[in-house]
């Protein structure tokens, strides 16, 4: 059976696959399993998507038929909804979102009380409740939830990334806002912090999210860079928990470079736990190896920041994050945070006095392509013997100067090859093109 849950909560086309019904049986099944007072408290957020007034709506609905009381807090961003919960000793926290996925697309994900993203076993638990409906209680009168405006709640999280920082004065930044959460929040912060600010996507409509914008998209970004001659140029996705950046130049500087740079400055100043950083499999080997010069050891989790953030909680380290651009301050937050990123990057530039192009240029990405195989339905891909040998032949191929990695995304249908190593780009996309091509033939045949 189909985990309810993905790497990264409930996603799936709004209104088709993630309907009002299943949003609200998630309302009501996850107030009982993370809550245990009688009369709990739950933050709910949203980004810009035409759909999440839609969800949020349902969700209210079946958080109030629980007993459960709710603050809405609008558009926000995810780790601004993980930072709020811990922060105002909600029970539990919910965002509204698909982050980088197109609009038609949404998402359900839950926080717990102290603002961390759920493990596997209690999305387990509540997707367990959403088909046992019967045992969940139904109060009438006075005992039904209600519902409170808590959009003012974001001037506190504004004010929080703001005392993270350092004075930016005279900077010149260029942020692309996805048309999503950030919209709003990430042109004041730059602002509070001093920088110039030039902002693009900052305009949502419902519908233009993620649009040829944003951290999937920086085509825009660089070229806005250039035209106006910014020392920075920042790229947020839709929710706001990733961001990437380009230099003064236009080069892209991406989630691995980011955590290099800030990793040694850190390193430096005697700040980074146990000289470590957690990434996933998909970091470039490039990182690892600048790392290694620097003395800092790179250790690697599963795809997703909730899995970068469960090693760092459990082996005590304090940084961490992956290539996409979510990345995790242990000690500043609970989850991958875009704006708070763009915080910590500017204050290294500001602190060392070099452009980011200096800082980037030592981490020397060896080359890497990923291609998606779409497949029609999930199946066992993993015993697959065509899919297996297509994996043993490239790695064959390849022998020691590179590795391929093929896992299935936790939010689309499909399956991501990823091949890295000395040799020629277009040999990469050869080999990875031909393992998608036999993914894609044995999921037509899969029963």
């Amino acid at each position: 059976m189909n985990r309810l849950f993905g790497t990264d909560g409930v996603r799936g086309v709004a209104n088709a696959d993630l309907t009002p019904e299943l949003a609200y049986k998630l309302a009501r099944a996850g107030a009982v399993c993370l809550t245990k007072q009688h009369r709990p408290r739950v933050l709910i957020g949203r980004d810009t998507r035409l759909s999440g007034s839609m969800l949020e709506a349902a969700m209210v609905a079946g958080f109030c038929s629980v007993g459960a009381d709710v603050v809405s807090l609008g558009v926000v961003t995810t780790p601004g909804v993980a930072y709020l919960t811990r922060q105002t000793g909600a029970d539990a926290g919910v965002m509204i979102s698909a982050s980088h996925n197109p609009f038609p697309d949404n998402g359900i994900k839950f926080f717990s009380r102290d603002g961390f993203k759920l493990p596997d076993d209690v999305e387990d638990r509540i997707a367990a409740l959403v088909e046992r409906p019967a045992e969940l209680p139904s109060p009438t009168g006075a005992g039904v939830g209600r519902l409170s405006d808590g959009q003012s709640y974001a001037e506190d999280y504004l004010r929080y990334l703001v005392g993270t920082g350092a004075r930016a004065r005279g900077l010149r930044v260029v942020v692309d806002c996805a048309n999503g959460a950030g919209y709003y929040l990430a042109p004041r912060l730059l602002a509070e912090l001093g920088a110039e600010v030039t902002v693009i996507a900052d305009q949502p409509d419902g519908t233009n999210i993620n649009a040829g914008c944003g951290s999937t998209h920086l085509g825009a970004l660089q070229a806005k860079v250039a035209e106006v001659g910014a020392d920075l140029g920042l790229a947020l996705d839709g929710d706001a928990d990733r961001c990437l950046a380009v230099d003064e130049g236009g080069r892209e500087v991406d989630g691995d470079q980011i955590m290099g740079i800030i990793a040694r400055r850190r390193k430096e100043e005697g700040r980074l736990a146990q000289e470590t950083v957690v990434a996933t499999v998909m970091s470039n080997l490039g990182l690892e190896r600048y790392l290694n010069e620097t003395g800092i050891r790179l250790v690697r989790t599963k795809v997703g920041d909730r899995y970068v953030l469960a090693e760092m909680l459990e082996n005590g380290y304090s940084f961490g994050g992956e290539q996409s651009g979510h990345i995790v301050f242990g000690e500043l937050a609970t989850t991958g945070d875009g704006l708070l990123t763009a915080v910590q990057l500017i204050k290294v530039l500001v602190e060392s006095g070099h452009p980011l192009s200096k800082l980037a240029a030592p981490i020397q990405r060896v080359p890497q392509v990923l291609v998606n195989a779409r497949i029609a339905r999930r199946f066992p891909w993993e015993q697959n013997p065509a899919i297996g040998a297509a994996v043993q032949h490239v790695r064959e191929q390849m022998g020691d100067s590179g590795r391929i990695l093929v896992r299935p995304s936790g939010t689309e249908p499909v399956i991501r090859v990823m091949i890295e190593g000395l040799a020629p780009e277009e040999e990469l996309i050869r080999m990875a093109n031909s393992v998608v091509g036999v993914i894609e033939r044995e999921s037509g045949r899969a029963d």
